[in-house]
């Protein structure tokens, strides 16, 4: 817990140091204007790339895949959402690194890859399409199930 805070209270020592610095090159108001842009792109950017990760992470469910990397994508674009929503410049550019696909796919494989993950998901082998699907319009499987036949009469 100490590590945690130590980092914490460093890392607000160097924004507030860099927002400094930067205020007192282009001036107060530019350096105020440039952080809350940089808040919007970047809620922009996380959305469209969260999208992107979540249809990807549907393709793999609907062909009977676990979708190990999109599940660690799709963290790791909520962590780069958190980054840049911080005020600060140099969690901007972390924030920005976050969302470079290429970055977060190499992190992504290099997380699924361990051991502690492999351990967390008891050795999952996808033998049938998720939730028991028979299709892609989600119908379910019932072979081997017991059917019931009937009637019913709606009664107002």
């Amino acid at each position: 817990m100490g590590k945690l805070l130590l980092l914490l209270v460093g890392l607000v020592v160097l924004e507030l140091t860099v927002m400094i610095e930067v205020g007192s090159v282009i001036g107060a108001l530019p350096t105020v204007g440039l952080l809350i842009l940089t808040a919007v792109l970047g809620s922009s950017l996380v959305r469209s790339e969260g999208i992107k990760t979540l249809f990807s992470a549907q393709q793999k469910m609907q062909q009977g895949e676990m979708p190990g990397r999109e599940v660690m994508g799709g963290i790791m674009l909520a962590l780069a959402g958190l980054l840049l929503i911080i005020p600060g410049f140099v969690t901007d550019f972390f924030g920005i690194l976050l969302l470079q696909p290429w970055l977060r796919n190499k992190l992504a494989d290099k997380l699924v890859g361990s051991s502690q993950f492999r351990m967390q998901m008891g050795g999952f082998q996808a033998q049938q399409p998720p939730f028991g699907a028979d299709s892609i319009d989600g119908r379910q499987d019932n072979r081997g199930g017991t059917t019931i036949e009937g009637e019913f009469e709606r009664k107002e």
